[in-house]
């Protein structure tokens, strides 16, 4: 055999080696980038005494569409969600808010705003309840998309934050059969009063929205197969 011939085959050898090295090497780095986009951010631990009253709270709760254009602290976001959904007994894993059979049905995404929270970047993260940390879901300023998935309500748009809570019914129908959705709606109201009270006591301002396209938040917000919006609930320091 000549050596030209010989040469010929050692590049179609080569070329398919290279080829495979390239398409390994991208899945490798894309799974080495998908698992620092998973890295998780742990939020500073809770208060569970505040210089406010639970009266007081209550009795100041209104729903408040008008915010500054200022900063949250990440410790404000912190307590915020753990109202919310956070633990309060961990030795059984209760929280916050009580849900039917403690199926926990609920999943709550935070969406952030370019400048809006100290110390994160614009983007939707996921509240991870059993560590009390934020995982990055989406980078990038979704506020503007998600307000007008929620009927053009453009305030959303200019609150630093919105807390979205998401209903995954099979975590709770699969033990109640149909009953389970009207639970899973009974808590939804459960964690929106927490929240609203929350917001109160730290000074803050937010409103509960029903008012929007299921189908469009989903795909503002990327969420998984099976995770229905619920609630949007934007928050800031009211103007």
């Amino acid at each position: 055999m000549s050596p030209k011939i010989r040469g010929k085959k050692r590049v179609r050898f080569i070329i398919p080696v290279i080829t495979a090295f390239i398409i390994l090497s991208t899945i490798s780095g894309g799974r080495i980038m998908a698992q620092e986009e998973k890295k998780m951010i742990a939020l500073p631990k809770p208060k569970v005494r505040g210089t406010v009253s639970l009266e007081e709270t209550i009795k100041k709760r209104r729903s408040r569409r008008n915010f500054l254009d200022k900063p949250l602290t990440l410790e404000q976001v912190s307590q915020l969600l753990w109202a919310a959904q956070g633990i309060t007994d961990e030795r059984t894993g209760f929280r916050a808010s009580p849900s039917g059979g403690a199926c926990y049905p609920l999943d709550i995404y935070l969406v952030i705003g370019k400048n809006s929270v100290e110390g994160l970047e614009a983007g939707v993260y996921r509240y991870l309840v059993s560590n009390h940390s934020l995982e990055i879901h989406l980078r990038g300023d979704k506020r503007r998309a998600l307000a007008l998935a929620s009927l053009g309500q453009m305030f959303i748009a200019r609150a630093p934050i919105s807390i979205v809570t998401t209903v995954e019914y099979s975590r709770i129908t699969s033990r109640y059969g149909q009953r389970g959705v009207r639970y899973a709606h009974i808590e939804i109201g459960h964690v929106g009063e927490n929240i609203y009270l929350q917001t109160e006591a730290l000074g803050l301002g937010t409103v509960a929205i029903g008012a929007f396209s299921d189908g469009m938040v989903a795909k503002v917000l990327s969420l998984p197969r099976g995770h229905e919006p619920l609630y949007i609930m934007p928050v800031g320091y009211p103007r």
